[in-house]
């Protein structure tokens, strides 16, 4: 960890702030999710520097340590993807294999539709190739429970006045302890907000230290929640107008057995009948029989050993 390099990169007019470590000639650059942050991959970007690779690991606006967007409540996800491509030529880097994890992946996702040209392979955790819009599960959404918390997040207010009753450290553990169950976080009627679904004394999952959570509580701090709620909650339902886009590019696909997100309606119908495999035809795909939604904390060197065979198969 204490090899990892630290900068301030120019992308689209703001500051965003990038982690780096290897020296290696070929480029994995991690997408993060929420509550993530670029210390979500500390585990893969060490691993993968030490297989050969420049392993880089990028803030998006608004997250962490990265600037602001002078208008948060107007980000959409085509502003992450431009972010990424205008990271791509502040560093330098022509082309780069992409890991990506929750709503991360949608990002991956844009990037190997519009930009194929600049993707060597993508991998994702915990979402499947899935765009804005969430295509192609729209027809699922009627079935989507109204105190989802992703329905919650999505009204303006809501969850600000949700979160604002604690501390973004609170906000972030509640949120780990809560997406690192197997059931989907949902409201029992419209008077019980999302945060109190978990009693502030249930314990960290046995793999997430103090001092990680402290971490993420002090980046959560210093930026909030306001491009968050943003992006990917209140953007998430909006098309971006790329239904029909296929990816060219080989992909990997890790989702946990034990992941919440598997029980979002048609989601694991779309991954194990194959469904999938229809918008990336050439795609691996493989399940963590332990793995929650953060698999690449939970089980780190299981992941790496899927990710960097896959990087190498890949790689020239």
């Amino acid at each position: 960890m204490e090899k990892i390099q630290h900068s301030h990169e120019q992308a689209k007019g703001l500051k965003l702030h990038v982690a780096q470590i290897g020296t290696g000639t070929k480029m994995v650059v991690f997408l993060h999710g929420f509550p993530e942050i670029w210390y979500s991959w500390r585990h893969q970007m060490v691993a993968v520097a030490d297989a050969g690779y420049r392993a880089i690991s990028l803030d998006f606006r608004g997250y962490g340590l990265s600037e602001h967007p002078s208008e948060p409540e107007r980000a959409t996800f085509n502003d992450f993807v431009d972010d990424v491509v205008a990271l791509f030529d502040s560093l330098g880097i022509s082309k780069a294999h992409l890991v990506s994890k929750d709503f991360g992946a949608l990002v991956a996702t844009m990037m190997g539709v519009l930009h194929p040209e600049r993707v060597s392979t993508i991998t994702l955790l915990g979402v499947p190739f899935l765009l804005p819009g969430l295509s192609p599960l729209q027809t699922q959404l009627p079935l989507i429970p109204s105190g989802f918390y992703m329905l919650r997040w999505l009204i303006p207010g809501r969850a600000e006045a949700d979160f604002g009753r604690f501390d973004a450290k609170t906000v972030v553990r509640k949120i780990y302890i809560m997406f690192s169950g197997s059931e989907p976080p949902v409201a029992a009627s419209d008077n019980q907000e999302i945060m109190d679904l978990v009693d502030s004394s249930t314990p960290l999952p046995p793999w997430m230290s103090e001092e990680d959570i402290a971490e993420y509580g002090s980046l959560y701090e210093k930026s909030g929640f306001r491009t968050a709620l943003q992006v990917p909650y209140r953007t998430l339902m909006l098309s971006c107008g790329l239904d029909d886009g296929k990816i060219s590019a080989p992909g990997l696909l890790i989702m946990g057995e034990k992941d919440y997100i598997m029980k979002f309606p048609g989601l694991e119908d779309y991954v194990k009948t194959g469904k999938v495999k229809e918008f990336v035809p050439n795609l691996e795909v493989t399940f963590s029989s332990e793995g929650t939604h953060f698999v690449q904390e939970q089980l780190p060197e299981e992941v790496n050993q899927l990710i960097i065979p896959f990087l190498n198969k890949h790689s020239k």
